[in-house]
């Protein structure tokens, strides 16, 4: 019998493996992986540093341990060549694989910046435990003291929850980004003054509307110059400014792709037996065939559950509900559901305040809820901010609309 591959070994490669077990103890399973297999959760990479662990504290169990656990053959540091999905075929730098499905698991790789200055190569991303503990070496160099300058690049989500976290690990923390406040591409404009009020007073550096154009080297430092026209030295410079779904092996093969690899509601790609799972994956979202890329955990956890059943023989539809996101700013802790872009245009944020703690709603042109953020948040306020998503606006905002 012919296994099921699944290329990529992080949180949605091996969700969907533990999910397949569960209700397939024998289909063959060979995992394929670039680096040494490790299982670990990506989104503690942006708030461990507070924490002051290291990347081995964050790795739960080895490639060793996760095969015994999964049944299955987990073959590390290997690359994949090309992809013959008519005949099923997967090519490796020493051997070929026949499969039977095939899911892709491949994630994101970071956006780089077009940065000028011969220190732009030194801009540094963190987007595997690898790269986290590269990271960590470097802050930790005698040259840096007890506490680093970092400037990082980008006010979204991971960008602010960087921020925040080497903050509390004691490093000075500059933040820069395009936009005049952060998380400005998810939360409404009151929830976003109030994330920026709290890393001020954190101790954070806001350098908003504006971007670095150049990193030079000046002697143990680094000089960040910014489109305003202010320079500044720095020991690190972290770019936090997005992730691509990662195309490569996909597109090579001949799957349909968009901004990422195009999935049919039971998570299969244009080839027939070759799924799509995790940062990589574009996921259709609404019955007119809206599709998105939802880097989160939630859906991914959700899409993982209908695959694996889609794989053991049971058709089964990716059904993505509203979850709301828990971005880990732990000095203003957020809790949000983004409106699907098809339905910002036009819509607005309406904004309260109760009991200290910001509300907001958004409410599409049709008048209908379908986005919200909360700060300070907690469960019992999510979990009733959830429930009133599709109602309508109260009447009074409507006609004011």
């Amino acid at each position: 019998m012919k296994p099921l591959v699944i290329i990529g070994a992080g949180m949605a490669g091996f969700t969907v493996a533990r999910e397949l077990r569960k209700l397939d103890k024998e289909m063959p399973l060979i995992i394929l992986t670039a680096d040494s297999g490790g299982f670990y959760s990506k989104p503690m990479l942006s708030n461990a540093f507070a924490q002051n662990k290291q990347a081995a504290q964050l790795i739960t169990q080895t490639a060793v341990q996760m095969a015994a656990q999964l049944g299955a053959t987990i073959k590390v540091s290997t690359h994949v060549r090309s992809i013959d999905t008519a005949q099923k075929k997967i090519e490796l730098d020493d051997e070929t694989l026949e499969y039977d499905k095939l899911l892709l698991a491949v994630g994101a790789q970071p956006i780089r910046l077009a940065i000028e200055g011969n220190g732009a190569d030194q801009v540094r991303s963190v987007n595997h435990v690898s790269d986290y503990q590269r990271f960590r070496d470097l802050i930790a160099l005698p040259k840096h003291g007890i506490s680093a300058r970092v400037t990082i690049l980008g006010a979204g989500l991971i960008g602010c929850e960087f921020a925040d976290d080497l903050r509390g690990g004691g490093h000075a923390v500059t933040l820069v980004d395009p936009n005049p406040l952060p998380l400005s591409a998810l939360a409404a404009p009151a929830l976003s003054q109030g994330l920026l009020a709290a890393l001020l007073t954190r101790g954070v550096t806001m350098q908003l509307s504006t971007i670095a154009t150049r990193v030079d080297l000046t002697g143990d430092s680094l000089q960040v110059t910014l489109a305003n026209g202010l320079t500044f030295e720095t020991d690190i410079v972290l770019s936090a400014v997005g992730l691509r779904p990662d195309l490569t092996i996909a597109s090579a093969a001949g799957l349909a792709t968009g901004r990422g690899i195009l999935i049919d509601r039971t998570g299969q790609t244009s080839a027939t037996d070759v799924y799509a799972v995790g940062d990589c994956a574009e996921y259709v979202v609404d019955d007119s065939g809206g599709t998105r890329i939802m880097p989160y955990i939630a859906p991914l956890m959700t899409a993982a559950r209908a695959i694996a059943r889609t794989l053991t023989g049971t058709p089964t539809t990716i059904d993505l509900k509203d979850t709301p996101v828990i971005v880990k700013t732990p000095s203003y802790p957020i809790a949000l559901v983004p409106p699907p872009l098809h339905v910002a245009a036009g819509g607005r944020w309406e904004s309260e305040e109760i009991d200290g703690r910001t509300i907001c709603r958004f409410y599409g042109k049709d008048g209908v809820m379908a986005g919200f953020c909360v700060a300070p948040q907690d469960a019992a306020t999510r979990t009733a901010l959830l429930a009133s998503m599709g109602s309508s606006a109260p009447a009074a905002n409507v006609a004011g609309a």
